[in-house]
């Protein structure tokens, strides 16, 4: 059964029970989402608790077996219809032509274009997840509306395996586990931002580690440019056209200026910034910047979706006939970096927007560069038409994590226009001026996001590598304090990050809020191990091993930690 039509007809047995339970109630919008659904409500107050309310008269009314009917009208009639429900006649304003469509099943009748199972019979495995508010037309000026969001499958067998993986999925909340492992917080201070601890960090600048070693290897040249920006550089790149409405503004002496969102419109300052020959293409210039975007409030999520955002960017300027080595190269870049955390990619190519910037003609050299490199390289790939960027089409990489569930990561977006734009040049071996091509990539999309999917991924079991404490010491009396020392600063020559848990507290107890911070290796130092100069090496699973030599056991980490397991 398609999904869409299913779910979207299950928005629709919501609002008919909310109109039959609440009679006053304004209806807005109620589309399907991935994996569910929700319908956007005014004049309607109500708490979780009255979801089983709802959830029961919605089987009521399917049971009835209603078929879903597509109704015509004309314009007239349907303000008529429409007249006491405002939000449906303003969405109404938009509907071009004098016939009208809604869909009815019993006696509900809404303003819909279709895509409905044939009776409500069909609707059988369903659940009402929670109450939100949310800004009608996501506009932070207009009204905030309540809004409900379900879930809905073909199945009660396919239902149940849904809400355990939700159960599984709020266990794994990186907000709050970010809280508990003690990584970052937010604060309403600065909403969308998150503050970052010493835990989390650690986990950032070793990432930021990593990202480096692997661009080293490709003569990436990394560079950092500056956060605020006069508008001129944004009017030129597109994005004040295109964009305006995500950018943070600011009036500095009479002039504005913007909190950049994107990276890219200063590194093609960065590389007009001299003369460029064919000799010296491709240049890479990476640069992991702090970005700003005006996202609303309402649609903020933990480090999902942020204000404030650190982005791995790259930028490669090349002749066109490099064009397909560079996007071959970033490709292999690309796998290499998500098999470290066992993420198998998948591939889509994203096409030319109805709102795009440029030359419909660059944009098909473009999209045929991209498809090109893809089969080349021999990846699997779909399409998501009009998905590009304004400026450029582009490859997006998603991955599913533990749960299974899809994100979207790295990007690789091929440019023509913006060296247009910025009359970018290199000269030729025949002493003619040329325009360079542009790609942008990022490999994380973003510090903040990965890192929120990591949490989520590892249930913040961390590898060994990128985990905070890597391995705790815990003695057992006083009188193991010395060797625990000695083992201590060992690991400390070792550049091993470790704490020593000499509280006067039980080993169990000790051990337990180990693994609560969820520390990848726990060293117990009792009269045994003193007297035999060993470990007895507990692991986050719960495995025990005792007489561990402490050379082994050093060895054996910083093997774990070079190979990234």
């Amino acid at each position: 059964m398609n999904f869409d039509e299913l779910r979207h007809s299950c928005a629709h047995l919501l609002a008919s029970a909310v109109r039959e339970l609440y009679a006053d109630v304004k209806f807005a919008i109620g589309p399907s989402i991935e994996d569910g659904f929700y319908y956007d409500f005014d004049n309607l107050k109500i708490t979780d608790k009255d979801l089983d309310k709802i959830e029961s008269k919605m089987h009521e009314i399917a049971n009835k077996k209603l078929e879903f009917k597509k109704i015509l009208m004309s314009r007239k009639d349907a303000i008529k219809l429409l007249k006491n429900q405002n939000y449906k006649l303003e969405l109404l304003d938009d509907i071009k032509g004098e016939k009208i469509q809604f869909y009815q099943h019993g006696d509900y009748l809404d303003l819909c274009k279709g895509g409905h199972v044939k009776n409500t019979s069909e609707i059988k495995a369903f659940k009402l997840i929670k109450i939100a508010q949310a800004y009608w037309k996501g506009d932070s000026k207009n009204k905030q509306l309540t809004r409900i969001y379900g879930t809905c499958w073909n199945n009660k067998e396919e239902l149940n395996d849904y809400l355990k993986r939700l159960e599984e999925s709020e266990k794994r909340d990186h907000r709050r586990l970010g809280r508990e492992l003690e990584l970052f917080f937010f604060n309403e201070i600065s909403p969308g931002a998150p503050f970052w601890l010493p835990n989390g960090m650690i986990i950032f600048r070793e990432l930021e580690k990593f990202w480096r070693e692997i661009h080293d290897n490709d003569d990436y040249m990394e560079i950092n440019t500056p956060i605020v920006v006069k508008e001129d550089l944004f009017k030129r790149s597109g994005h004040l056209e295109h964009y305006k409405e995500n950018m943070f503004q600011l009036n500095l002496e009479k002039e504005n200026y913007y909190l950049k969102p994107m990276n890219c419109p200063e590194a093609t300052i960065v590389y007009s910034s001299k003369l460029r020959s064919y000799k010296d293409l491709p240049i890479k210039l990476n640069e992991i910047g702090r970005l700003h975007r005006n996202e609303l409030s309402g649609a903020l999520g933990g480090m999902f979706r942020v204000r404030q955002i650190t982005m791995d960017d790259a930028h490669i300027f090349c002749r066109e006939d490099q064009i397909q080595e560079e996007i071959s190269k970033v490709l292999i870049l690309v796998n290499k970096f998500y098999s470290i955390f066992n993420f198998k990619p998948n591939f889509y190519l994203a096409t030319r927007p109805d709102k795009a910037m440029g030359d419909k003609k660059l944009w098909d050299k473009a999209e045929k560069s991209l498809e090109e490199a893809l089969k080349k390289n021999e990846v699997k790939y779909e399409v998501k038409e009009k998905d590009g960027a304004f400026y450029g089409p582009k490859i997006d990489i998603h991955i599913k994590d533990t749960l299974n569930r899809d994100w979207q990561l790295a990007t690789i977006q091929l440019d023509f226009q913006m060296p247009e734009r910025f009359e970018l040049s290199y000269e030729g071996n025949d002493n003619k001026k040329y325009k360079p091509v542009m790609i942008h990539r990022a490999i994380f999309g973003s510090f903040e996001r990965f890192i929120g999917i990591l949490i989520e991924h590892f249930a913040g079991k961390f590898p060994l590598w990128i985990s905070p404490i890597q391995v705790i010491i815990m003695n057992v009396n006083e009188d193991n304090l010395k060797f625990s020392r000695e083992i201590y600063n060992k690991l400390k020559e070792n550049n091993i990050r470790m704490e020593l848990d000499d509280r006067n507290e039980s080993i169990p107890k000790k051990v337990r809020e180990s693994q609560l911070r969820k520390i990848p290796y726990s060293l117990t130092i009792g009269d045994k191990e003193v007297k035999n100069k060993t470990l007895a090496v507990r692991t986050l699973d719960g495995k025990l091993e005792f007489n561990v030599e402490v050379n082994d056991f050093i060895n054996k980490i910083l093997k774990e930690i070079k190979e990234k397991k």
